[in-house]
């Protein structure tokens, strides 16, 4: 029936001439002027509107169906019909829900900002039927007159609920004043019919609205027609129950709202009432992100609703953005909106809303990592880089903490492949003990056999191992976890006051205190201002030597960039490393005798254990350049047999 009203209204209508005409009051005529060219910055946002206060016409019958008897054509289902003429230009959108009175016409539609939808909820406050509250979308009584953004005149029929209350036509040309007059032939509830200007005669077209109401207004909770056919068939899944809702609607959903054709590796369903109304639903994709994903230009994929009702498609400010490979949607009826409901007016209610977000999904991927760890290991390899920008980009210390329990390395203490997080490591260390230990190394081999590692062998220390360089830089950054310090065992091995600069005088395989002195200084001559200083050091078997820098994470990503354009001596200067060379290491006392018998070859081996020691540190970034030394301490061993 409500179909077949669509095509004979306005035709049958009749009218009881004379009309009233009314002016819009001065101030009026100027909100007015400003709605119809400046609020809105897309004019087809008058169709979110439309259907918005369509939707909260339906909202209140339904309640008032609840509590009255009395009510025109109470059989009549709730739903929403749109109807197109490209012929004719013309927009037309009918309600079958509560209607107006032409007093009603006067207050709603005659004063701009007179929010209909408001006052109703102020009345029934008290009725205790959150349903209403939930369901009632407009709040400010602007959205009709975005209509004028695409009108040259707009004509508005309506019959109120109650039983033998008469029609009313209401129209406007939008020029200082409106006319109302009485007509027949309207059934209940109300129809807007929009003669569209010539630049905006694209909205008659029914390929464009159908995509606009699928843009805007898919998951409003009542039915709406487009010509006849029905036009928002998804279901709004954040609004359900999670029990509810099966494998499969998350998967059709997911492909919806992500535009994408993978499936959800996970799912996070969430509703809160406090310290704000949420309702969330997001997904991780399966597939594994490109370098475009990881970009921080990528789109954002979270759309932010209010009541079902698309405000903003890609809201960049819902989640960080280091958690921008999340896709998902987010319903608040908490969060203000500005009268053209496309900028948020409160942006603290908003960082409240990201702040809330964010510890909830946090929180998911903790317990996701504890549920299923092989599950979460591959879904940290794949998005785990996202994690470590989360870590670098926020300001705040616990926030960062929080992120950081979601990482995972290998440790000295687990088996090859094996990856822990920092809580474990934690959990594991003795009384008293204040400091985490890693070790940046491109791979395990490298790193249990770097001489920075066996360094802290003798300690029996657990070493976490870093294989990429961001992950470094990272727990750099971080600094702290569980007030506990992040330290580089590079670090350490500068820091540690235990190492004197003297000889073992009991070891009988090292050389005497005035050898390694004699040593030392001739190795200064060489080396010059390569190093700053050459020292002893008891804390190495099996290497002969080690670079020492102060921070030395630091010095080497500052070599990569400050310093990639400097010339060596300049990097010298500023790096100022420490040579630590052990007095009992076969080529250290080789070297001692090799200076005097041949001051030539010496000179070339010194050369080489120091740039050596130098890779190990990873402060050379190109290796190219000792490839000459090599090839002549070859020929010179040759010449040797």
């Amino acid at each position: 029936m409500c179909r077949r009203l669509l095509k004979t209204q306005p035709e049958n209508v009749h009218l009881h001439w004379p009309s009233d005409t009314h002016e819009f009051q001065a101030e009026t005529q100027k909100l007015l002027d400003i709605v119809a060219r400046s609020l809105y910055s897309e004019k087809e946002v008058f169709i979110r509107e439309l259907i918005s206060n369509s939707s909260d016409a339906l909202e209140k019958l339904r309640y008032l169906q609840m509590t009255a008897n009395d009510i025109t054509d109470a059989q009549t289902p709730l739903e929403i019909h749109i109807a197109v003429d490209d012929s004719k230009k013309t927009f037309t959108i009918q309600d079958t829900g509560i209607g107006m009175s032409k007093e009603e016409m006067i207050e709603n539609l005659g004063t701009i900002a007179r929010s209909g939808s408001k006052a109703f909820l102020d009345k029934v406050k008290d009725a205790n039927l959150s349903d209403v509250n939930s369901n009632i979308i407009g709040q400010f009584g602007v959205g009709f007159y975005s209509s004028f953004m695409v009108s040259e005149k707009v004509d508005v029929y309506s019959q109120s609920y109650k039983p033998g209350s008469p029609a009313f036509k209401w129209s406007s040309d939008c020029h200082g004043s409106y006319e109302i007059a009485e007509a027949e032939g309207v059934q209940r509830g109300t129809k807007i019919v929009l003669h569209l200007k010539g630049d905006c005669y694209d909205f008659a077209k029914e390929e464009v609205l159908k995509e606009v109401v699928k843009k805007y207004s898919n998951f409003v909770g009542v039915p709406i027609y487009l010509n006849g056919k029905r036009a928002n068939i998804v279901q709004a899944l954040w609004l359900m129950e999670p029990k509810e809702i099966t494998s499969d609607m998350h998967e059709e959903f997911y492909r919806y709202i992500g535009n994408v054709y993978d499936k959800p590796r996970y799912h996070f369903h969430y509703k809160t009432d406090a310290p704000l109304n949420i309702r969330a639903l997001f997904y991780v994709p399966e597939y594994k992100p490109t370098m475009f994903d990881m970009s921080r230009e990528t789109d954002v994929s979270v759309t932010l609703y209010s009541r079902k009702v698309m405000i903003m498609a890609k809201a960049n400010t819902v989640l960080p953005k280091w958690l921008r490979f999340v896709k998902g949607v987010v319903d608040s009826e908490d969060i203000p909106l500005n009268l053209s409901r496309e900028l948020l007016q409160d942006s603290a209610l908003i960082r409240k809303l990201r702040q809330v977000l964010t510890n909830r999904m946090l929180k998911f991927f903790t317990e996701q990592a504890k549920k299923d760890k092989d599950r979460y290991m591959d879904f940290y390899h794949d998005y785990g880089l996202f994690f470590r920008e989360g870590i670098v980009t926020t300001p705040e210390q616990e926030v960062r903490e929080d992120i950081s329990k979601l990482l995972r390395f290998e440790s000295s203490k687990c088996a090859p492949g094996e990856m822990i997080g920092l809580e474990e490591y934690a959990s594991r260390m003795k009384a008293g003990k204040r400091n985490i230990f890693y070790l940046s190394a491109p791979s395990r081999e490298l790193a249990e056999s770097s001489p920075y590692f066996e360094a802290m062998k003798k300690r029996d220390e657990e070493v976490l191992f870093l294989y990429e360089a961001y992950d470094e830089l990272v727990l750099m950054n971080l600094g702290q976890f569980d007030k506990k310090f992040l330290k580089s065992i590079e670090n350490e091995i500068v820091d540690d006051k235990e190492d004197t600069d003297t000889v073992d005088e009991k070891d009988e395989d090292s050389l005497r205190q005035d050898e390694a002195k004699t040593l030392m200084e001739w190795m200064r001559g060489v080396l010059g201002n390569q190093v700053s200083n050459i020292k002893i050091t008891k804390r190495l078997v099996s290497h002969p030597c080690i670079i020492t820098v102060a921070e030395m994470g630091s010095a080497r990503h500052f070599l990569r960039t400050t310093l990639a354009d400097k010339s060596q001596e300049e990097r010298f200067r500023l790096l100022q490393p420490t040579l630590e060379i052990n007095p009992s290491h076969p080529l250290i006392k080789r070297l001692s005798s090799l200076q005097q018998s041949d001051a030539a070859l010496a000179k070339l081996v010194t050369e080489q254990l120091y740039d050596n020691a130098m890779i190990n540190a990873g402060l050379v970034d190109d290796p190219r350049s000792m490839v000459g030394r090599i090839n002549e301490l070859l020929e010179k061993a040759l010449e040797k047999h």
